[in-house]
């Protein structure tokens, strides 16, 4: 089944239900990181890679998730240090509720044809 959306010139697309899992599982396999070290990392670097040249619905949705999983890895270490104040487990923990949310509504709005827009991340990959 198709969904027409936008394009990301604006222009009206079609986007295969291919292409929408695959986008998915970018964000979705981030879920990994709680079962494996750096699965939040690798998961969604593999589904990235083995799919962003063949579809650039699936590029820009593996780019969004990579660098999100790495804006939450950055800001983990970095609070690291709080955590001999206390405050750090804290903010870790919220920052882990936001993980989990975040990664469930971009792979939703993705197996929709839509995209999200994290919050907090910083653009390492272009």
């Amino acid at each position: 089944m198709e969904e027409k959306r936008e394009g990301f010139s604006g222009e009206p697309r079609l986007l295969p239900e291919s292409e929408r899992n695959w986008a998915m599982f970018c964000h979705l396999s981030a879920f990994a990181g709680f079962f494996f070290p750096f699965g939040a990392i690798i998961g969604p670097l593999v589904c990235w890679l083995s799919k962003k040249d063949e579809s650039q619905w699936v590029d820009k949705n593996g780019k969004a998730a990579m660098n999100f999983n790495l804006s939450i890895l950055l800001y983990s270490v970095l609070v690291i240090p709080l955590c001999f104040i206390l405050v750090g487990f804290m903010i870790i923990g919220l920052l882990w509720v936001l993980k989990v949310i975040c990664i469930i509504i971009a792979s939703v709005k993705a197996a929709k044809g839509e995209m999200f827009k994290y919050p907090l991340s910083i653009p390492f990959i272009q």
